[in-house]
């Protein structure tokens, strides 16, 4: 684990933040859920314990999307151009930011690839970060 501070946006510009936190997992995520929200493969998400969460821009074109039978997934994105944005937790926890929204290499790199066993078959695969069918075990 790492402390980061890291700065993004959408596609259209229109929301920016700056988050610093500490880095609890950088995964690809293979579940069907995270296939169907990123419209990829995967979803590349950076989980933090977040120190502080600043929206410079655009807080306001912010949409949740709570899927109903799910105990813990919610899509946050821009209402102008649909960029998936940073999900704050409601208990400020945890942060997830999707790592494609963010503007520089946040200079960490994944640390797994999680639920591998949801992986669709035409997805990539082959590289060197350890896979889970699950969550990985806390280190």
């Amino acid at each position: 684990m790492s402390e980061v501070q890291l700065s993004g946006s959408c596609l259209c510009g229109s929301i920016t933040y700056e988050i610093h936190g500490e880095s609890l997992l950088f995964a690809h995520c293979h579940c069907q859920r995270c296939r169907k929200a990123s419209g990829t493969g995967h979803a590349s998400n950076i989980i933090l314990k977040p120190v502080s969460v600043k929206w410079t821009a655009g807080e306001q074109l912010l949409r949740r999307y709570k899927l109903p039978d799910a105990k813990r997934f919610t899509a946050v994105f821009c209402s102008e151009c649909g960029s998936s944005m940073p999900r704050v937790a409601a208990d400020n926890s945890i942060v997830v930011v999707p790592a494609g929204s963010l503007d520089s290499d946040p200079g960490i790199r994944p640390d797994a690839r999680i639920f591998q066993d949801s992986r669709a078959e035409w997805s990539c695969l082959g590289d060197d970060v350890p896979a889970f069918d699950k969550y990985p075990p806390k280190a």
